[in-house]
């Protein structure tokens, strides 16, 4: 399926063999509609590929059953997601996919109703995020740490402190081309393409501009200004014109927290909750820190918040015996 969805502009009937059987079996109208779900209606790559994987294997399982797309009823989803393996929050990730997948096949005439539409998900809440956060001391420690005598430390420095200072995700940060900073008169700011084609544009803290200018100034990045902001590095260790991708930022992240000292398991998104955190704790409001995040909902920017850990444990230390 994942082929199909890469080579969408393939003749459909010569590549059959890549949808999902039942899909295949129920015709060329149900494989266009499973293409076109996956193409036109899901915008983000994430999370295309997640609902790729879900998909694919609650069809796998219908199909062991001997179940066409058209005989899939209510009641056997529900055994299969009775029997799932995954957690609470996969779980419900999947039965969304499949429940969406099905809408849009409904939407299409492909099948006559959704069985997935009357399945209970899993009840599952959370109010605090899982993401380590590190300590205002450890994250001046993290960039004061990085040698900057090359141009990859440049880099790497530049790149942590605006994913910090932004509240960015790896993927929009990576994501920037050399004209998403730039300057306003007096003032910098930076472009960040969100989630949910959300553009964000917001003035960049004095800190990070400082690295951003030592970084683009130094590898002459200003004077081009439609290619990447941040770029990979050959085996010399030399900038390439390639952009750095999602992967190799968590990498990047991961070798520079190791050589700080720094608990090894934080990673990019570490330091979004990190950001986040720290401008609450010096008096920002949930509200700004929602519109620098890009959060639509301030109940998933409250999940970063870590201030009220630290109040948490002063409490419990009141039990005294």
């Amino acid at each position: 399926m994942n082929e199909i969805i890469i080579h969408h502009n393939a003749d459909l009937p010569e590549r059959q063999g890549a949808f999902p059987g039942l899909i295949n079996n129920a015709g060329e109208k149900a494989r266009r509609t499973f293409l076109e779900f996956f193409i036109a209606d899901i915008e983000n790559d994430n999370t295309r590929q997640a609902y790729a994987r879900a998909v694919r294997t609650f069809f796998g399982w219908c199909q062991d059953h001997e179940l066409e797309l058209s005989t899939i009823a209510p009641a056997h989803v529900a055994v299969y997601f009775k029997q799932h393996p995954g957690s609470k929050p996969t779980r419900k990730q999947h039965l969304a996919a499949v429940r969406r997948l099905f809408d849009y096949l409904v939407t299409n005439q492909v099948v006559p109703f959704n069985p997935a539409s009357s399945v209970r998900g899993p009840r599952y809440s959370i109010r605090k995020g899982k993401t380590p956060v590190i300590s205002a001391e450890d994250m001046r420690r993290l960039l004061d740490s990085i040698d900057i005598s090359q141009v990859i430390g440049l880099r790497d420095r530049a790149l942590i402190a605006t994913m910090f200072y932004s509240f960015g995700r790896v993927g929009a940060v990576t994501g920037m081309n050399a004209q998403d900073y730039y300057h306003n008169g007096k003032r910098s700011y930076l472009r960040l393409d969100e989630k949910g084609g959300k553009v964000l544009e917001i003035p960049v803290h004095h800190s990070a501009q400082a690295y951003l200018d030592a970084y683009v100034e130094q590898t002459g990045i200003i004077h081009e200004p439609t290619s990447p902001l941040f770029r990979s590095v050959d085996r010399s260790r030399n900038l390439t014109d390639r952009r750095l991708d999602r992967v190799n930022a968590w990498r990047v992240m991961k070798r520079r927290a190791n050589e700080a000292g720094l608990y090894e398991k934080i990673s990019p998104h570490s330091l979004r909750a990190t950001g986040i955190t720290i401008y609450l704790g010096n008096g920002g409001s949930l509200e700004h820190a929602q519109t620098i995040a890009g959060h639509a909902d301030p109940r998933t920017t409250k999940l970063y918040d870590r201030t009220s850990d630290q109040v948490s444990l002063d409490e419990i230390e009141k039990i005294v015996i």
